[in-house]
């Protein structure tokens, strides 16, 4: 099946509460799953094509901005050659913020700009996911294996 990078950033632990669903769904649909953090590894942008999808995660800092662990991710997504990937995008936020998630936005922004094959919800948590916001990043995440699945048949 697929080869699946799963980036994430997580300063609370909610975006990575987030990231542990999409990992258990994505493996339960037999895809391999790579984990990496922001913060303690480096994605080396020339390997993205290596992978069948995407999947990224960050929290957002202050009003909407992105941490500065995706700051250097982001800006080298200029040159990534992501054509038509399948990408994800997810996040926890607090809408006690004026913008709530905004750095997955961001981050969504950037993927969509050098067209990656994005897809359309951008799944935003409130903190930590509970309850529904667990169905909701299991079936984020089931989506997701759809989509590289559809590009890979």
């Amino acid at each position: 099946m697929g080869n699946v990078l799963l980036a994430y950033v997580s300063m609370t632990g909610n975006t990575e509460a987030i990231a542990e669903i999409m990992k258990e769904t994505v493996e339960v649909h037999g895809h391999n799953v790579v984990t990496k953090t922001f913060e303690m590894e480096i994605i080396d942008i020339d390997e993205l094509p290596g992978y069948d999808g995407i999947l990224a995660g960050t929290y957002s800092w202050d009003d909407g901005t992105l941490p500065f662990e995706v700051e250097d991710f982001y800006e080298d997504l200029e040159e990534a050659n992501i054509t038509g990937m399948p990408v994800g995008v997810f996040g926890s936020g607090e809408s006690f913020y004026p913008t709530f998630g905004g750095a997955a936005n961001l981050l969504g922004d950037r993927f969509e700009e050098r067209q990656a094959n994005l897809m359309s919800e951008r799944l935003i948590v409130e903190l930590a996911p509970r309850g529904d916001d667990i169905l909701r990043c299991q079936a984020f995440a089931e989506r997701f294996c759809k989509m590289i699945e559809s590009k890979t048949d």
